[in-house]
């Protein structure tokens, strides 16, 4: 099973869920920190990280002995990659989205595939479970690539649960997308229920199940559980807003270690994902 978890803004406790269901599954389970840009399920998880594979993305390279100026390949580049000013080529590494449309249109074959770092996936163990992310090189534009090499490295055997980044545009849609369950994080406020509603239509728009965790849930009002409800979205957990849970996680201390009454709940709620999907939850 694949689960995602994801927000449809950032700072709601997504990565607290991951973590905290994850450990308290315990063997068999695998996480992947697909927030490259933000990382932050090993500041709790504290893996030991045992390979580190940089990641790179194709991007063209000229050879000037065989072009001919006849400006092809930038006329097909929409991103402006590839740029000719008379006798010189100009390529832009950083603007490039690798889709390999200039290697098919050149008709000298003066352009063939270099690689260019993006970033760096590392591999570990955190207590007994698979530990996967993703770091980002500072500059990037694009994350999709990277999230997927770290999807790349899902074990089948395991239960996957994916730290989807925060929001609903291509870095969410690509740690979503073919997920088994979308786990949605949301707190009860007017920016929690806005933000709440564009994730639940990009995932139906996915066609994924999905069910909500309500964090800070004694804060605000009740329209995040009547929108849950209106629109048939089973709502698997609710945490409220405690001191002792801040102030563990302002020590990078995980609910599941400090409060381990907090260990039933997840497995409650990775039972409860089992449930929605008719699936057995025997963790």
């Amino acid at each position: 099973m694949i689960i995602s978890v994801a927000s449809g803004k950032g700072g709601t406790g997504k990565t607290t869920v991951a973590v905290n269901m994850a450990v308290s599954m315990g063997a068999g389970v695998q996480i992947l920190d697909c927030d490259v840009e933000a990382p932050n399920a090993h500041l709790f998880l504290k893996p030991t990280i045992t390979e580190t594979t940089p990641v790179f993305v194709p991007v063209p390279e000229i050879d000037e002995v065989k072009c001919t100026h006849c400006k092809k390949c930038a006329e097909i580049c929409r991103f402006k990659a590839i740029i000719v000013i008379g006798e010189t080529v100009l390529t832009f590494p950083e603007m490039c989205h690798s889709c390999g449309g200039c290697m098919a249109v050149c008709p000298e074959s003066a352009i063939t595939e270099g690689g260019r770092a993006i970033g760096e996936i590392e591999k570990g163990t955190a207590r007994e479970i698979a530990f996967v992310h993703g770091r980002m090189r500072v500059g990037e534009a694009m994350s999709p690539p990277l999230i997927r090499e770290v999807r790349a490295c899902r074990d089948p055997e395991r239960i996957t649960i994916i730290d989807a980044p925060p929001g609903t545009s291509c870095p969410a849609v690509a740690a979503m997308k073919r997920v088994d369950f979308v786990l949605l994080v949301t707190e009860p406020t007017p920016f929690g229920l806005h933000d709440l509603k564009l994730a639940v239509g990009a995932v139906r728009i996915l066609g994924i199940p999905c069910g909500l965790v309500i964090n800070r849930s004694d804060i605000g009002d009740d329209r995040v559980r009547e929108y849950a409800a209106e629109e048939n979205i089973p709502v698997l957990l609710e945490i409220p807003f405690d001191r002792k849970i801040a102030h563990a996680y302002s020590r990078g201390i995980m609910m599941v270690d400090d409060m381990p009454e907090w260990k039933n709940r997840f497995r409650e709620l990775y039972r409860s994902i089992a449930a929605c999907l008719g699936q057995g939850g025997g963790q």
